[in-house]
């Protein structure tokens, strides 16, 4: 997780970029000598006085005027000289401030640290919070992203599955309740913090999450935030219950990345989202319980990517969206159950891809949808025409709608 840290400078040696003072002195000494030399002789020529020893006469109190000026100007260097030193000595100074706040974190960091692998819960939450406080407080964006990292890696660790509430399993099921407890604080916290608006203290936007192959029973609330850098990476996480979502927030840059992901139970909610760039993934993902939802979302660019996933259960929701510039595609899914819904969207631009797709019973619906504009391919897609579809697409069929020949003859396999 380590893709936006690249541009980041070590801020431990920036006073190793500082030219050493000999040589910050002797070039702008030199830079004197030339101005005032330059001074001088500029002087003389706007005065005309290019041919001193012919026709033009220069008077002592001229010339005197004219070596004041350029002695002035090489005073002007020495303040030159005052502020390249007062200047390097800022820089040492924050270089210096910014070690010791360093290590003042790396102390705190490490207590928090021994806290989050406490055995006590209560511990382990009081490690949680200090980490997140940390992250506010650090000194460069290297040292947050390592908080929110260790928040994240706490989430990857293996738990045991709730024994149940019986009575001889009774401290395993408090145990796993006060665990959970912290987990479901972590994601809270994570939440909070990057629907802070980008540039205040506080916020995490633009920063990695890590979640890959986690369990998320609890919510999860990027709601209203702006996505426009880093990535969120949900590959291979399970969805067993609670929720996350992305309502009303703006998808302009970064991933937010499902790879493989397994939707079991619960809700992933993009409604009244926008999508203007970046990529949303749901590559190879496996769909057999919960909801996900595009509702009344707007797809102005960017990519929403389900290529190779498989809808055994559960519901895909585009009711009520907008496309009018973003690539949407379906390439090789498998729906054979559950419910992937387009009903009263509007396809006015961008291009949306349904290839080799493979359709059984009436698992999509297209109904009261609006073709004005986009590319919506159904290449090679195998199976019954969704509902709805072709009262949707009108006849003739549209130049941009490209379905297969079986579903214009209304010969369905």
């Amino acid at each position: 997780m380590t893709a936006n840290r690249g541009p980041r400078a070590d801020a431990d040696g920036r006073e190793l970029r500082l030219w050493k003072v000999g040589w910050a002195l002797t070039v702008i000494f030199a830079v004197a000598i030339l101005a005032a030399g330059s001074v001088f002789f500029g002087l003389i020529v706007l005065l005309d006085f290019q041919e001193i020893d012919t026709t033009a006469k220069l008077d002592a109190k001229t010339l005197f005027d004219i070596v004041k000026l350029s002695f002035g100007v090489v005073a002007g260097a020495g303040a030159l000289v005052a502020l390249v030193v007062a200047y390097r000595r800022q820089r040492v100074d924050e270089a210096g401030a910014h070690r010791e706040a360093t290590r003042l974190h790396t102390e705190r960091f490490s207590q928090a640290v021994e806290q989050l692998g406490s055995d006590s819960p209560a511990v382990q939450l009081g490690g949680v919070h200090a980490l997140a406080g940390l992250a506010d407080d650090a000194p460069d964006d290297s040292l947050r992203q390592t908080c929110i990292d260790v928040l994240c890696a706490y989430l990857q660790l293996p738990f045991t599955p709730d024994p149940g509430d019986d009575p001889a399993h009774q401290d395993e099921h408090h145990r796993y309740l006060a665990l959970r407890k912290v987990r479901h604080t972590i994601l809270r916290l994570i939440g909070d913090h990057y629907r802070r608006p980008q540039g205040t203290r506080g916020s995490w936007q633009g920063c990695d999450l890590d979640f890959t192959g986690i369990t998320i029973d609890g919510n999860l609330n990027f709601g209203g935030a702006r996505v426009s850098g880093g990535t969120l990476s949900f590959t291979g996480a399970t969805f067993s219950g609670g929720s996350v979502s992305f309502h009303r927030a703006m998808i302009a840059g970064g991933e937010v990345n499902l790879h493989g992901a397994t939707f079991i139970d619960g809700l992933m909610d993009f409604s009244h989202a926008e999508l203007s760039g970046g990529t949303v993934s749901f590559y190879g993902a496996r769909f057999s319980g919960g909801r996900v939802t595009f509702g009344e979302a707007t797809f102005t660019s960017g990519l929403v990517m389900f290529n190779e996933a498989t809808v055994s259960g559960g519901t895909v929701d585009f009711w009520s969206s907008k496309f009018s510039g973003s690539t949407v595609t379906f390439g090789s899914v498998a729906f054979s159950d559950g419910t992937v819904d387009f009903n009263r969207a509007t396809f006015s631009g961008g291009r949306v891809y349904f290839d080799h797709a493979a359709f059984a019973g009436n698992t999509m619906t297209f109904g009261d949808v609006a073709f004005s504009g986009s590319r919506v391919y159904f290449n090679d897609a195998t199976g019954p025409a969704p509902e709805g579809l072709r009262a949707s697409v009108g006849t003739p069929v549209p130049a941009g709608v490209t379905l297969p020949e079986a579903w214009l003859t209304d010969e369905q396999p």
